[in-house]
């Protein structure tokens, strides 16, 4: 996985390693420790009581370990340290080349995988993550334009024993769910970094967490990036607090999708805003 530091992370050069190359990298400096040590101990506090996660995949749920990983979500509400990380500038003057200027977010999240955490099986992301059932996707949608972007902000060590995320180099390429018969663990290689660091992927590209085999945890502030045209997973201005959106940054109610206006009632909007001309 190619890396690049918060002085050198040329936007063009970063699509091209997303679209055309392993499909990930690694960026470093953007993040202060304090930062860091602030957003995993409001993780820490919100996730102590949490549900256990009823959507994990694959064997976990089965043998009754999912309880060792934990969800928690609106983290835009629980501390203005994380609509920082969400608009931070070298990730902004990214995705605009990679999503479009106008892109939003669909979704900001902390995954807390604890000692004995299983991992997951290997999958794609919001929007791709249900490209098993091929039916209900259009025909002919591909890769060539990307609906995704995914930001891994680590507040642990990522290591092979704490369960970093693997990944298959290149898999971005072909729109698809990976299937038994790819190998995945056979080819994939590791989002290995520091707390601080950031993974910056195409979430087309297969991936997963990886059993924490470790003592320690393995967290991490997962934020879904998206064009300005598609349904975001999360509907944070719903959950955020009273004022949150008034005091909000341009960047940061772009992320919220409050400059795109669509879906809108258009038979009571007003004279003159209508959309295209015949």
């Amino acid at each position: 996985m190619r890396q690049f530091t918060a002085q050198n992370a040329d936007p063009a050069e970063i699509v091209d390693e997303l679209l055309n190359g392993k499909g990930a990298v690694r960026l470093t400096g953007l993040f202060s420790d304090a930062a860091i040590k602030e957003a995993r101990e409001i993780i820490h506090a919100y996730s102590a009581e949490a549900d256990k996660v009823a959507h994990f995949q694959g064997k976990a749920a089965e043998e009754g370990t999912f309880h060792l990983q934990r969800r928690v979500w609106n983290l835009l509400a629980k501390g203005s340290v994380f609509s920082d990380m969400a608009a931070h500038p070298v990730l902004m003057n990214i995705l605009r080349k990679f999503l479009g200027t106008e892109f939003i977010m669909g979704s900001i999240a902390a995954n807390r995988i604890m000692p004995g955490g299983p991992g997951q099986e290997p999958h794609v992301d919001y929007p791709y993550w249900d490209m098993y059932k091929q039916e209900t996707h259009p025909i002919g949608l591909n890769s060539s334009f990307p609906m995704n972007a995914q930001v891994s902000i680590l507040l642990d060590p990522f290591t092979m024993e704490t369960g970093a995320t693997a990944y298959m180099p290149g898999s971005q390429k072909e729109l698809r769910y990976p299937a038994e018969a790819d190998n995945f663990y056979d080819h994939c290689e590791r989002m290995l970094g520091d707390p601080g660091d950031v993974a910056l992927f195409y979430g087309a590209a297969w991936h997963c967490a990886m059993p924490n085999t470790s003592q320690i945890d393995r967290s991490a502030v997962l934020i879904n990036y998206l064009p300005k045209w598609v349904k975001p997973l999360e509907d944070m201005p719903a959950a955020l607090p009273d004022g949150f959106i008034d005091a909000a940054s341009d960047d940061l109610k772009q992320l919220l999708g409050l400059n795109y206006p669509y879906p809108e009632v258009l038979d009571t909007a007003q004279a003159g805003n209508t959309i295209g001309r015949t």
